[in-house]
């Protein structure tokens, strides 16, 4: 019998944190994101350093692939110049009344 849950992640490679970081730099966000990284990788050691677990080291290395993962989506919508003048904000559409 395991004390782990089934649905467990996979453990990171000990360098996961640091090639996350070279990518980060490769970006083009990266006057940005390499020091937001570096705030939450800090925040996390010393959680983790309370703790005795790696489970915030982990939670960070986790979160920042998929942001990473996710920037040329995001990227694409926000090239996409939708027109979103003249639609009905959502606050009127849910019925609070008018919008500032």
């Amino acid at each position: 019998m395991s004390a782990q849950p089934e649905e467990a992640p996979a453990p990171l490679a000990p360098a996961a944190a640091a090639q996350l970081l070279a990518q980060l730099r490769e970006d083009r966000r990266a006057e940005t994101w390499v020091q937001t990284f570096e705030r939450d990788w800090a925040k996390a050691l010393e959680d983790s350093r309370h703790t005795y677990s790696l489970t915030p080291l982990h939670d960070v290395v986790r979160t920042w692939r998929l942001r990473l993962a996710a920037a040329p989506a995001v990227d694409a919508y926000m090239d996409s110049s939708r027109d979103e003048i003249g639609r009905m904000p959502l606050v009127r559409s849910l019925g609070f009344g008018t919008v500032g």
